[in-house]
């Protein structure tokens, strides 16, 4: 979006390889999914990482699609107005950004608001919305609309509780990642500095 020259050496290269990173595959099934969570009166941009942004770049259909995440009358952000204000689309990104942190996205998963608005990073956006397609298919609370194939599920906590009496026994135990003692001698060593004979 800024008018930016083009870059040369070290940055060139730099960001050569964050654009190598952005999958026109996930585009498609973002793109599809965020159709499908919003409603159907949502309008497909046209393939391409550019009209992805540009898409996506006001902030309204990301307020709109964290906002289907939750039930009626409890959405993150209450008011998405439309407006051609740079200053005011980008708040809206950045309300996203908060709210997908508040929902269970974790921080390193979570762009920066440039990245988008200035098409810095749209691989990291994509990163973003598929750790919230993820978070949203395993919080399963009717709210994920969709493929469910579309997203992985994330590993949930599986707590173990063991009594005093277990973990006193336990404690008794060599664990085989320390190695084990069994079968050790000293049998055929040499004293140091003495050649092996080797049959």
């Amino acid at each position: 979006m800024a008018n930016r020259g083009p870059s040369y050496g070290l940055s060139r290269e730099v960001q050569e390889k964050i654009e190598q990173k952005y999958d026109p595959e996930l585009e498609s099934r973002l793109v599809d999914w965020i159709v499908t969570q919003c409603g159907g009166n949502l309008e497909k941009p046209q393939p391409g990482k550019q009209n992805f942004q540009n898409w996506l770049v006001d902030g309204t259909i990301l307020c709109r699609l964290i906002n289907s995440l939750y039930p009626c009358g409890k959405e993150p952000i209450k008011k998405i107005p439309e407006t051609p204000v740079a200053f005011k689309q980008m708040e809206k990104i950045s309300q996203f950004l908060q709210a997908a942190e508040a929902y269970g996205v974790i921080t390193t998963d979570i762009f920066q608001t440039v990245d988008l608005w200035e098409g810095k990073d749209m691989a990291a956006v994509q990163r973003t919305l598929m750790a919230l397609g993820s978070v949203a298919l395993t919080k399963d609370d009717g709210h994920y609309r969709g493929n469910r194939d579309w997203f992985h599920r994330k590993s949930q906590g599986n707590r173990r509780e063991f009594s005093e009496e277990q973990l006193r026994q336990g404690q008794n135990l060599i664990g085989l990642q320390m190695g084990s003692n069994r079968g050790a001698s000293q049998a055929g060593m040499t004293g140091y500095g003495m050649h092996r004979q080797i049959m």
